[in-house]
């Protein structure tokens, strides 16, 4: 293992999250909250001075292999969740440095759980940060750090799949540097062109980062103790339009701005995304219509936490606790379906969901028809039978720490209901679940163990698990002679 390697990128990671850490310091003078500013600049200073001297020099051997990509990506998510609860502890606006680390890491995984019960007591600054950390999270820190750090032979690829959520991940051109250039085109003008239509539509500047920062990274903390239902009717259908499109993966996107919109026409899952969205909100939209004034608001509402659990972004404009069984019964079914491959969004992936049903429809196919060859197709290709077992393996993990997590959790002694939708919430980064840790709860009353089993699954879910199942294999450290 290229040790040497591993620990440059972690300190490249450390430096950039100090470099990130200046922008909240800037709300801080904006809001004259200078105490809070000055503490988040220390963080910074300390945290930059860290990286720029452990980066200063380059090491001679800058290739690595899928086992250090892997091992990278784990350490640097838990890394920058460390250092960033750091500054909430500082400055005493979350005290309990577990509950901070929970907080942060619900950020960077854009999962949006809270152990905050009153938000609007907190400072801009934090308030920012917490938001922001959506935003870096989204996409990827490393994605990120791809455009910057230094590598050999294709090592850059091994650090996009442990990072990038999906069964496959993609070059849209030869240099994976260049792919990640691309990513971030296409992802900071979506969340420009969201900004600049919430600001037209009157919504304040401040709730307008917050909320597009959470919007584009599908992450859903909320700068209100109201969620999104004081926002304007319009509003809230400019963040559900958001939230969906984010959804997407981004690759539809990029044929689009290459001129090749047959291709991304043909791309079966984003239209099954489609499919699902219109068909959530049709059914919820009938099921809810007695609870609002006409059909115009159910439909809004019904869209808005349609687009919000799909794409594991977790915002509210209402308490949908209180909707009939089958809408809810709905909404936790998305929660596992979740977004497409390639886009901010957490879930199984609906391309999984995909290869999965039609694997299943294969096997019963050729145990009728035993002498016919058939073979599993996606977007008119052939799917492999590596990517099959990459699936089925994925899916068999992924229950593994659920029903584990689940177990876990349930020693605290709430509900069932809230314990499964809190697990099912961080493992697959949304947000809010059902009853206690419903949209208008919070994760507050669960205890130390629950709150570290469920920020392990947030990571988990977002680096979709094996990178964190590699990170605790005793093999992996074990020095060859």
């Amino acid at each position: 293992m290229n040790y040497r390697m591993v620990g440059y990128i972690l300190l490249w990671v450390i430096k950039l999250e100090g470099l990130f850490l200046l922008l909240p310091v800037f709300i801080g003078l904006i809001y004259r909250e200078y105490e809070q500013a000055v503490i988040f600049l220390i963080c910074a200073a300390i945290y930059c001075v860290l990286g720029f001297i452990g980066t200063f020099f380059k090491p001679k051997n800058t290739r690595i292999f899928q086992k250090e990509g892997f091992v990278a990506v784990a350490l640097c998510w838990i890394v920058i969740s460390v250092f960033g609860a750091l500054p909430f502890v500082f400055t005493g606006e979350i005290p309990n440095f577990v509950d901070a680390l929970f907080e942060i890491v619900s950020g960077f995984t854009t999962t949006g759980s809270s152990i905050l019960t009153d938000v609007e007591t907190i400072s801009h600054v934090c308030l920012f940060w917490r938001s922001f950390s959506h935003w870096l999270g989204g996409m990827g820190v490393l994605v990120f750090a791809l455009m910057l750090l230094p590598a050999k032979d294709g090592s850059h690829m091994y650090l996009m799949k442990a990072e990038s959520p999906g069964p496959d991940v993609s070059k849209f051109v030869p240099r994976v540097r260049d792919t990640a250039i691309i990513l971030y085109k296409i992802y900071i003008f979506l969340t420009i062109i969201e900004i600049a239509i919430l600001l037209f539509s009157g919504m304040h500047w401040f709730d307008t980062l917050c909320i597009s920062f959470g919007t584009a990274g599908t992450g859903g903390f909320s700068i209100l103790a109201s969620g999104c239902a004081t926002y304007t009717a319009l509003q809230q259908w400019v963040i559900t339009i958001f939230m969906i499109l984010f959804g997407v993966n981004f690759s539809f996107y990029y044929f689009i701005l290459c001129k090749k919109a047959g291709l991304a026409l043909k791309m079966e899952e984003v239209r099954t995304y489609i499919i699902i969205i219109l068909a959530a909100i049709a059914v919820i939209s009938v099921n809810i219509l007695s609870i609002y004034e006409n059909i115009g608001e159910a439909v809004r509402h019904a869209a808005f936490q349609v687009g919000s659990i799909i794409t594991t972004t977790g915002y509210a404009t209402t308490d949908f606790n209180l909707w009939p069984a089958l809408s809810k019964t709905i909404l936790v079914v998305l929660m596992f379906v979740g977004a497409c491959a390639g886009s901010t969004g957490g879930g199984l992936k609906v391309s999984r969901i995909v290869i999965m049903m039609r694997t299943v429809k294969r096997e019963v196919y050729r145990t009728i028809n035993p002498r016919r060859v058939k073979t599993v197709q996606m977007d008119g290709k052939a799917v492999s039978d590596a990517q099959r077992h990459s699936v089925s393996v994925y899916i068999s993990a992924y229950f593994l720490v659920f029903f584990i997590s689940f177990i876990i959790v349930s020693i605290d002694g709430f509900s069932m209901e809230s314990n499964f939708t809190a697990v099912a919430s961080a493992i697959n980064n949304i947000g809010p679940g059902l009853d206690m840790v419903g949209p208008m709860g919070s994760f507050a009353s669960y205890g130390i163990i629950s709150k570290l089993v469920l920020t392990f699954d947030m990571l988990a879910g977002r680096l979709e698990i094996l990178p964190m199942f590699i990170l605790m294999s005793p093999s992996l450290w074990k020095r060859r002679s």
